[in-house]
């Protein structure tokens, strides 16, 4: 038995054990060095640091990662890549309405924060000292979360199933809803994240379902520039859309 697990008569690992392990271990090593980012910041943990954290020696920490900037690029595909991209794919889903739609977006993106909430931390708390390329990639794919969620409000606005508001700024209302998931919720088996997220998701539907599109008898003046102001805005994105 090596560090590298059991090997077979050749003196190599066999690839159905290798992969399941590479993966367990490459695990290990993200969410240790996330605690050592977390606790030292990334200039004061070196790879060393990340080896001894894990259990391996030096070299052998190479056959998994080179850098401390490939740490930072796992964590982003882990933490933000990954979400765009889940997201992305729950808003192509034809079967779902737009209100089904930013209800299982909501859900999945608070759930992705509440069970790696230190790569969340991490990466929102060094922002300004990732390296450049790092930088772009994790603001690529904020952008993305940002897109989709604008995008499947856009939907449901058209639809008539939503309010008339400014997407963008509610796209980014819920988004800091979720985020700030990674820095309050912390599970516990008599505290799963699930029902959380549950309750985020409706509560971010409540925001902006259209509740009763039936106009009152007698609005007051207010009322019915308020009334006509979300038809023009309405109307406005009919206009965009068709174009």
């Amino acid at each position: 038995m090596s560090e590298d697990g059991e090997r077979g008569d050749n003196g190599r690992v066999p690839r159905k054990q290798a992969a399941p392990r590479r993966k367990l271990l490459m695990s290990e090593i993200l969410e240790q060095a996330t605690q050592l980012f977390a606790e030292r910041g990334y200039d004061g943990t070196t790879l060393q640091d990340v080896a001894d954290a894990v259990g391996l020696s030096r070299p052998n920490l190479y056959n998994y990662v080179r850098s401390k900037e490939e740490l930072l690029v796992a964590m982003v595909e882990a933490t933000s890549q990954e979400a765009a991209s889940s997201l992305r794919a729950m808003r192509q889903r034809a079967d779902l309405d737009p209100t089904q739609k930013l209800r299982a977006l909501v859900r999945e993106l608070v759930l992705q924060r509440a069970n790696n909430p230190a790569q969340f931390r991490t990466l929102d708390r060094s922002e300004q000292a990732l390296p450049s390329d790092i930088a772009e990639r994790h603001l690529d794919s904020r952008r993305a979360v940002l897109r989709e969620i604008t995008g499947v409000l856009d939907e449901g606005i058209v639809a008539g199933l939503f309010r008339p508001l400014d997407s963008r700024v509610t796209a980014l209302s819920i988004i800091g809803m979720c985020n700030w998931v990674a820095w309050w919720f912390h599970p516990a088996p008599a505290h799963p994240a699930e029902p959380v997220a549950e309750q985020i998701a409706a509560d971010a539907v409540a925001m902006v379902v259209q509740v009763d599109k039936r106009r009152p008898s007698a609005p007051t003046p207010l009322g019915a520039v308020a009334l006509l102001q979300q038809d023009l805005d309405y109307l406005a994105r009919l206009l965009r859309v068709e174009d």
